[in-house]
């Protein structure tokens, strides 16, 4: 309720209820300068309303509803003015997360070191049970390196590309095994994090072609 001369100082409860539903209670104080210029903008145009028009002697005249309506705004603005200094306004980009990247995915191997153990023949349920088997094309071939890009994934990660590397005498051993050639396509599969030998990886031709497509549906 309001206090005796009819204005809501005397009612402390009021003005709790007024500050709670209060917007912009939270928010820090505007700039001092530009509340100012706005207050002082806002009261320049109620004094022409004020101060009469031509031919009325000065009179003053009752202030229309357009003058609230221009120091509602006022306030407003002072209230935004707080508001985009704690949000940073709406026009701000949202950065996305984890932005693109162009680098391919590649999947490292090692060549298998030498054994003495004689080689099974291969067949489709121990293809089926590698970890890593695809179809790819060499692209670079060196001393102790042979990097594939792949073509199609049968088992494990995709990848773009696929390196084998190892030091040169083990790598050798593999590159006499599976005979790499520059710009030729293989069938290769890996366990372990080596590849795997033995006639379950080499040129993507015939009987080794049959036996992908069988262990791998294709």
């Amino acid at each position: 309720m309001s206090g005796p001369d009819g204005s809501f100082d005397d009612d402390p409860q009021l003005r709790d209820r007024l500050r709670a539903a209060d917007p912009a209670a939270s928010l820090a104080p505007a700039d001092s300068d530009r509340v100012a210029r706005l207050l002082e903008a806002t009261m320049s145009n109620t004094d022409h309303e004020t101060t009469g028009t031509p031919g009325t002697a000065g009179k003053p005249t009752t202030r229309r509803p357009l003058t609230w309506v221009a120091a509602a705004a006022a306030a407003l603005v002072v209230g935004g003015v707080a508001f985009a200094a704690t949000t940073g306004g709406d026009d701000e980009e949202t950065p996305t997360a984890g932005g693109g990247s162009d680098a391919p995915a590649v999947t490292t191997l090692a060549a298998p070191a030498a054994q003495d153990a004689r080689c099974m023949v291969p067949n489709a349920a121990v293809l089926a049970d590698q970890e890593v088997a695809f179809l790819g094309t060499v692209e670079e071939l060196g001393d102790d390196m042979v990097l594939l890009s792949v073509e199609e994934q049968y088992a494990g990660a995709e990848a773009d590309e696929v390196r084998v590397e190892s030091p040169a005498e083990q790598m050798e051993l593999l590159v006499g095994a599976v005979d790499f050639r520059d710009g030729e396509q293989y069938l290769v599969s890996a366990t372990d994090g080596e590849v795997t030998v033995c006639g379950f990886s080499g040129p993507a031709t015939g009987e080794l072609q049959s036996l992908y497509a069988e262990a791998f549906g294709g």
